[in-house]
């Protein structure tokens, strides 16, 4: 890759993608994609989204000592639930999940799917065995919500994405919250513009603190003739006031490329979901590639902040206190 290239796409694709496909889950399913991320013991763990024959997603633990290579536990982790609270609104699965670790527990968000369309739950562990549903804390049609790891002013913050179907724009939202179960205090942070991400927006990877403020990583989708695109943005926000942008990219930072990120079963497809920081200053991004394998990407953090500057000296990018 050129430098200009570099500085424009920063992240760097594992040499041995993809990291988990199909034949490395221990039980038969249709395909597996969208992980979340974290470090957990000492551990890489991935939380997975396994969708099985029927098409229902399900959710599956993978555990790595270097990030690099996983194994799949032998049965799913989280199915479906059955209760009357949870259980209608899971009908059709639970769909790709982020974790955020706050307060020594890790906060899982996730897409609950039911003929009635998908909405986002929360849900909390403390030890990977047990999984504790906190609440459903949307209603439809919204989904891609991740939350922040450090509460604003006391209360719990997370991005969102409702609509995005049916001619309603898909932006990204943010709400807050004292308790976890009760949002409100929503407005747009980023909508969706001409160009690479002029479909809908919506919220990827959850916040990781800089310097410099709050950088996340956020999907992309275009319409084209040949179907949709999806690739990766970067914005920052301000660390207090989280509503606001200081800037983002103009370009897209990510996007496919190779044969197994072109060709699946949603193709020219690339969909972070989980982003773990390193000592060293470099993060690895976890993401589903074409709806059918896991990939793994790297990049330094100073690298995609430069791309963020380099967009906010040229055209396109974003103000302080536009966002909000």
């Amino acid at each position: 890759m050129g430098d200009t290239m570099k500085h424009l796409c920063p992240f760097e694709r594992y040499a041995e993608n993809p990291i988990i496909r199909r034949e490395d889950i221990p039980y038969a399913c249709n395909t597996v994609f969208n992980a979340a991320a974290c470090r957990f013991e000492d551990q890489y763990l991935l939380v997975l989204r396994v969708e099985d024959l029927r098409g229902h997603s399900h959710l599956t633990l993978a555990r790595s000592d270097d990030g690099y290579r996983f194994r799949v536990d032998p049965r799913p982790w989280v199915e479906p639930a059955q209760d009357p609270e949870f259980g209608p609104y899971e009908e059709y699965g639970l769909e790709d999940p982020r974790i955020t670790p706050i307060d020594g527990a890790y906060y899982i968000t996730y897409t609950a799917f039911s003929r009635h369309g998908p909405r986002v739950a929360v849900a909390r562990t403390h030890d990977f065995r047990e999984f504790e549903r906190v609440a459903l804390v949307t209603e439809v049609p919204n989904k891609d919500a991740v939350l922040f790891p450090d509460r604003v002013d006391g209360r719990y913050v997370m991005l969102d994405r409702p609509g995005g179907y049916h001619g309603v724009p898909g932006a990204i939202w943010i709400q807050y919250s004292p308790d976890l179960r009760h949002w409100g205090d929503a407005r747009v942070v980023l909508g969706p513009e001409p160009g690479w991400s002029g479909a809908k927006l919506g919220a990827s990877t959850p916040p990781v603190l800089t310097e410099r403020g709050w950088l996340v990583l956020y999907h992309g989708v275009r319409g084209t003739g040949a179907g949709t695109l999806y690739r990766v943005g970067a914005m920052l926000l301000e660390r207090d006031r989280p509503d606001r942008v200081i800037g983002y990219a103009p370009h897209f930072i990510f996007g496919p490329e190779e044969v197994y990120e072109r060709t699946g079963d949603v193709p020219n497809v690339v969909f972070p979901c989980g982003l773990v920081e390193e000592p060293d200053g470099w993060v690895k991004m976890y993401y589903g590639a074409a709806d059918t394998c896991i990939g793994l990407a790297e990049a330094r953090i100073q690298d995609v902040l430069r791309a963020i500057d380099e967009g906010c000296d040229g055209a396109g990018g974003r103000a302080a206190g536009q966002g909000g």
